[in-house]
């Protein structure tokens, strides 16, 4: 049985009109609509971004901070030694840190000059007791921790900034010579240096002129009194 192209006609146009009125109820049940789908969704884009942000920041600051704790080691000194002490009786640093003859630095005295002013009160104290019998007595240097100690390429000369430039010891070192006791020497466990030389502050942030002893300091240092921060070979060898 054929149809002729005006019913063909309303029967699409009949079919068409029920497809959209049921796909408009079906909207109304449900009572969603395409607008709040989108809204949905990039709400749900926002919160990820934030916890993503949220995650990072909170991870990021925590090893921040746990990073020293696990790239520096915590080493005592073989025992204590009372720098404010020894300061008032000898009169300065100068005493123990003394220059050679040829105008090199001595550095850390050996045994035997602490002897010359011990030798009679050696065993007065538990911090003397212990560098007799253990060191002195075995014939052992003590063998101190050195927060200062530089990287085997680089050359320091204390008889040019002391002896020379007239600075004064406190100016890289602190106030050291105040001190009643040693404080834990912090090793770096990849290349086995003080933290003095980076610095206590993780963020890099500097104080005093005391707080490190990187490149960049001796270089700003030497650019504000000299005008150049000097050439390679002066420090490095």
């Amino acid at each position: 049985m054929g149809f002729s192209m005006s019913e063909l006609k309303k029967k699409t146009e009949n079919s068409s009109s029920d497809t959209t009125e049921d796909e408009e109820s079906g909207e109304q049940k449900t009572g969603v609509h395409c607008c709040d789908k989108k809204d949905k969704g990039d709400s749900g884009v926002g919160m990820g971004v934030l916890f993503f942000i949220a995650s990072f920041a909170i991870c990021f600051l925590s090893g921040w901070l746990l990073f020293p704790s696990l790239l520096y080691s915590k080493k005592e000194q073989p025992f204590n030694f009372n720098h404010a002490l020894h300061v008032a009786e000898t009169g300065g640093c100068e005493s123990c840190h003394a220059f050679r003859d040829d105008g090199t630095f001595a550095g850390v005295p050996k045994n035997s000059a602490c002897i010359e002013c011990h030798e009679s009160q050696l065993g007065e104290t538990e911090d003397e007791a212990i560098f007799m019998t253990e060191y002195v007595e075995k014939g052992i240097e003590v063998p101190w921790h050195i927060y200062s100690k530089q990287p085997d390429c680089v050359f320091f000369s204390h008889a040019a900034h002391v002896t020379g430039a007239k600075m004064d010891c406190v100016t890289c070192h602190g106030h050291i010579g105040e001190s009643t006791t040693m404080k834990p020497y912090q090793e770096n466990r990849i290349t086995g240096y003080s933290r003095d030389i980076w610095g206590e502050n993780i963020w890099g942030v500097k104080k005093n002129s005391w707080d490190r002893m990187k490149m960049d300091d001796c270089a700003e240092c030497h650019q504000e009194e000299t005008g150049s921060k000097g050439a390679c070979f002066q420090c490095h060898k």
